[in-house]
């Protein structure tokens, strides 16, 4: 690809002008470009592919979808790599599609050497491109310029089917989706018009932006790392879009070197990044949100394709030397104004704010809206401001998806315990020497309790009644596989502050009379959450 004049050499007043003179393609040269392909099209679309893939004696392209910079309008001037990803009808599921994914590749290849007008082109098959997933590469040369096109194909599984253009596609797909995926990210072409549509339809602005990011990514990164497993364009054109969106709160009309600085200014963070979108996919279906959640909670840098939840376009890459080109960049003339000072940036974090509900046994619910990078202890102020409370302790702990209740920390943050999307805390509130202490149910969830070590088990044991109904004779409580006594102190178990005691339903509950009253001192705690 012919790369442009020098981005690092243009000062950030005539970012537009550079981007426009330099990298905004001519109408001339993708109308060329354009044309090679719809030849590629034209013949896939009409005959047979030659062999078998599967049961089927013909195979016939459904539908072929032009994806990356030239299917989303975004190319660069003098690009001259098209890709497509062509819906065959040899795959009825994405089990198929992974399974005979290298057949319908060899199957692709054999039929386009019969094609003679792309061999008066100068068709040239380079063979299979590696990548998520692999695909097949070859050359065909523009009629008038005669300048080499590199054309990818990639064969997938039409899942989405005749569905509304970017539109959410029905749970169920999703659900087939994770059933058959193995490597993430290698089914994911099936919805390459989704990804497609969420770049295609930003901002002339934004698109601009992207451009110039692009060309600083090609021209001083990957071309000088050619070896390195470099992260992809998507996943840059992804963090751009995030980039834009907290930045400015979608507004059409920014500056072009404060976007350019912003970006540089994430990627030099990109362990603290955790980005995703649910204008495809959301939490209400049960399948989807363990995934989604699974996959936040997963080392950083994370940037969930928002077409498809099981594929974070950040894993395996070099972004250290990604990091280090970003902090070149923002030493350079394009990242200064005219008085050479530094160009501001967008105050865009890592992670999108989250709601936090807020449960309190006995008190309605409440939301808090806090960002999973602010130290615990923020949370904590906002709802002391909130409470108007003093001589309590605030104790807040959150139930992972295991089962396990945890302790949040006030040195700590949610984003160490990989919460990055709506979630709920309690809160309990404890007065010295009161302690606090998880009780895990049958049903594998818990609540935390505020009790005296002082105290009988018996006391912990009324609280479990009058906040879940399970009368006190029905409790049988553990700690460390040993069964705790009614009429002895917690703390001769050597029970500690937050530690979790396991709470079952006692067989036989024809038990002798226990008497109503209770020993003078410390038989009961106070209420739970």
């Amino acid at each position: 690809m012919a790369l442009s004049a020098e981005l690092y050499g243009t000062p950030a007043s005539r970012l537009d002008s550079f981007l426009a003179q330099g990298l905004q393609p001519s109408r001339e040269w993708k109308e060329e470009v354009l044309e090679v392909v719809k030849t590629v099209e034209q013949f896939l679309r009409e005959e047979p592919l030659e062999g078998e893939c599967g049961p089927d004696q013909e195979v016939r392209v459904l539908k072929l979808v032009k994806v990356g910079s030239f299917g989303n309008g975004t190319a660069l001037r003098g690009s001259a790599e098209v890709q497509l990803v062509a819906f065959l009808s040899c795959f009825r599921s994405f089990a198929e599609a992974a399974r005979r994914h290298q057949a319908a590749l060899r199957l692709l290849r054999r039929t386009l050497w019969t094609c003679r007008d792309l061999l008066a082109l100068g068709l040239e098959v380079l063979g299979v491109s590696p990548g998520v997933p692999d695909a097949l590469a070859f050359t065909i040369q523009t009629r008038r310029t005669e300048e080499p096109v590199t054309v990818t194909i990639v064969p997938a599984y039409r899942a989405l089917g005749p569905s509304a253009p970017n539109s959410p596609p029905p749970p169920e797909v999703y659900e087939d989706l994770t059933k058959a995926c193995r490597n993430p990210g290698h089914l994911s072409p099936s919805f390459c018009e989704l990804q497609r549509d969420f770049v295609k339809h930003r901002p002339t602005k934004l698109k601009s932006l992207l451009r110039l990011v692009k060309h600083w990514y090609l021209q001083y990164v990957r071309a000088r790392c050619p070896r390195a497993t470099l992260p992809p364009l998507y996943a840059l054109e992804l963090l751009t879009i995030y980039a834009w969106e907290m930045g400015t709160q979608e507004n059409e009309s920014f500056r072009l070197d404060e976007g350019l600085t912003t970006v540089m200014e994430l990627l030099q963070e990109y362990e603290s990044l955790c980005i995703y979108w649910t204008k495809y996919y959301t939490f209400q279906n049960p399948i989807i949100e363990d995934v989604v959640r699974k996959q936040l909670q997963r080392e950083r840098p994370i940037i969930l394709d928002p077409a498809d939840p099981t594929y974070n376009v950040a894993e395996g890459c070099r972004w250290d030397i990604v990091a280090q080109r970003a902090c070149q960049c923002l030493k350079q003339d394009c990242c200064y104004d005219s008085k050479d000072n530094p160009v501001p940036s967008w105050n865009v974090k890592g992670a999108r704010d989250i709601q936090v509900t807020v449960e309190q046994w006995g008190c309605p619910d409440w939301i808090l809206t806090v960002n999973p990078y602010d130290p615990i202890r923020k949370v904590k102020e906002k709802i002391w401001r909130r409470q108007c409370c003093s001589g309590l302790q605030q104790r807040l702990s959150f139930q992972t998806p295991s089962g396990e209740r945890k302790l949040l920390s006030s040195r700590s943050s949610l984003a160490k315990f990989g919460i990055f999307s709506d979630t709920r805390i309690c809160l309990l509130e404890t007065i010295p020497p009161e302690i606090q202490v998880f009780v895990k149910n049958p049903e594998g969830g818990s609540h935390a309790y505020a009790v005296d070590p002082n105290s009988y088990v018996l006391g912990l044991k009324q609280q479990i009644e009058d906040r879940q109904g399970l009368l006190g004779k029905q409790q049988e409580l553990q700690f460390l596989g040993q069964v705790l006594q009614d009429w002895s102190a917690l703390g001769s178990y050597g029970i500690k502050d937050s530690d979790t005691l396991i709470l079952s339903k006692k067989k036989d509950t024809n038990f002798p009379f226990l008497p109503s009253y209770f020993p003078p001192g410390n038989l009961s705690g106070r209420s739970a959450i």
